[in-house]
């Protein structure tokens, strides 16, 4: 029988209840986790003290005994002088650095549930989690601290690092011993990822201690297959799960490295992986394109792996890159819900266009509204089983993504006959005029292969007569002419005459979240 480590029982209390769980998965002998495990105890076991663990653009590296020596020193200050218990939800804040990766693994040494949000989220959104996750702690980079201030969370305690005051979170006096893992249990609460609310109240999606492991040992090491001497980098921040499994979990997993940035713009990205020779990558398809522009007289050489998630991949992006560096992208679905990646393909297995085909320990399916599966070359929703599923924390939108114990990711998808799953849209997504049904990434794709065209967003615009009409929003590269009807004839080109946007419209920018998602719903809001 599983014993939680839980003294303040907040996150367990407010699981939803049994009968609205998905059902849970685990085919692979690497997923028979014991009743008892720390995830974080288990990430920073195995590797010698004197391995590289974490690299900076300019700092030092930090060694595997470094990492857990410093792990071990926030933790006692957790427990000691802060006075967190195992349960004690804390807020992690800053930009991507090696002592925000070593705050985390503390929290979840110590037994408490890590609550890590963005460094660009303001004040009402801090604010807004900490009243639904009951946060009372946080530890926060002294240079992220101002904001965390202003939300006037009540009764929240706050300790910062990266500072010189004698207070500072590496600073204070601690015990010069190691400290022992909580014994926590394996479906024990690790962490509260939220959602990015951008069309509503964020969700928090609760995750187990084995979540955190089985992510590595489903997508990690079956499809990335990680070695020990990779250095892995990327775009997104360690609030984000796809930035926390590719730059913490997956690395340390494989006892491997990772190179954290604070600034992971596409322009500093090249460089990085020239100077640190990266070999695995994590960013999106976005960044991939704008990279393209600049890799003239880069060295990208060292590159082995490289992922996209976050918004799908369009195959001219994927041929392009192929073209120029000689690697296949692997392209991956994932969900905040889910933790990571779940569809993708890698090496041969690669279907340009397709997202993949589930990932082992995993299971998809395409279904209709009603949960009814649909035969293959049909498009409707995705629905996943796997060893890790959606928990809300008290959210009542929990019956909405977990259906008849299967996970409905909001997604529009096709299965192909030989198994592989193709993108289609968003459920919300899919334009219907004059009864055609039209995919908007799918004109978003015909336009991103226009010389021009560097960022494409499609929706629909409600019409009297049609129901809705294709809206392109699109951002050209400098000095090219804004030539509506000339990029209409492009798409004409490329597609079926009804599927070409009736309007094109020009943007210096997209609007995106913090994270680089696309906030379709803006443009929706709009038209």
């Amino acid at each position: 029988m599983h014993v939680s480590a839980h003294v303040d029982t907040f996150a367990r209390d407010h699981l939803p209840p049994p009968g609205q769980w998905p059902e849970l998965r685990f085919d692979l002998p690497e997923l028979d986790y014991p009743e008892q495990l720390n995830c974080a105890a288990e990430l920073l076991a195995g590797p010698p003290d004197d391995r590289p663990a974490f690299r900076t653009p300019d700092g030092p590296v930090w060694t595997y005994g470094a990492l857990r020596a410093r792990v071990d020193r926030v933790a006692h200050v957790l427990t000691g002088e802060l006075g967190v218990v195992p349960g004690n939800r804390v807020l992690l804040r800053g930009p991507t650095t090696p002592w925000l990766a070593a705050c985390w693994l503390a929290v979840l040494k110590a037994g408490a549930v890590a609550v890590t949000v963005l460094a660009q989220q303001r004040p009402h959104e801090l604010r807004t989690m900490c009243e639904i996750a009951r946060v009372g702690h946080a530890l926060c980079d002294v240079r992220a601290v101002d904001d965390l201030v202003k939300a006037d969370v009540p009764g929240l305690r706050i300790a910062t690092y990266g500072g010189d005051a004698p207070d500072d979170l590496h600073r204070r006096p601690v015990p010069d011993t190691p400290f022992r893992a909580v014994d926590t249990a394996s479906d024990d609460v690790a962490l509260i990822a939220f959602t990015s609310g951008t069309t509503g109240r964020p969700k928090g999606c609760m995750h187990l201690h084995r979540d955190v492991l089985a992510i590595a040992d489903t997508f990690s090491r079956h499809v990335l297959r990680p070695r020990e001497d990779d250095v892995f980098a990327g775009s997104p921040p360690l609030g984000f799960t796809f930035g926390l499994g590719g730059l913490v979990i997956f690395p340390l997993r494989a006892g491997a490295s990772a190179l954290l940035l604070e600034q992971a713009g596409t322009g500093h990205l090249l460089p990085a992986i020239a100077a640190h020779r990266v070999s695995v990558l994590f960013t999106a398809p976005t960044a991939y394109r704008a990279m393209l522009a600049d890799l003239d007289g880069q060295d990208v050489s060292s590159l082995r792996r490289c992922v996209s998630a976050g918004e799908n991949l369009p195959e001219a992006t994927w041929h392009a890159w192929r073209d120029r560096t000689g690697l296949g992208i692997i392209n991956g679905i994932g969900a905040t819900e889910l933790l990571h990646i779940f569809i993708s393909a890698a090496d041969e297995a690669i279907r340009p266009g397709t997202t993949g085909v589930p990932v082992p320990g995993w299971r998809a399916r395409v279904q209709d509204e009603l949960g009814r599966p649909l035969p293959d070359g049909e498009p409707g929703l995705l629905a996943v089983r796997g060893p890790v599923g959606c928990r809300y924390l008290a959210d009542p939108r929990q019956r909405e993504y977990v259906r008849d114990g299967w996970n409905v990711t909001g997604d529009t998808y096709v299965r192909e006959p030989d198994g592989y799953f193709r993108y289609v849209a968003r459920a919300d997504d899919m334009i219907i005029s004059a009864g055609y049904n039209i995919a908007g990434p799918e004109v978003e794709d015909a336009l991103l292969r226009h010389p021009d065209v560097i960022e494409a967003a499609v929706v629909g615009r409600p019409d009297e007569d049609r129901g809705q009409v294709v809206v392109a929003h699109t951002v050209l590269r400098e000095g090219a002419p804004r030539d509506a009807e000339a990029l209409r004839a492009f798409v004409k080109s490329e597609l079926a005459p009804y599927k070409c946007p009736r309007e094109i419209v020009f943007l210096e920018a997209l609007p995106r979240t913090a994270t680089g998602k696309l906030q379709r719903f803006k443009l929706r809001a709009d038209e």
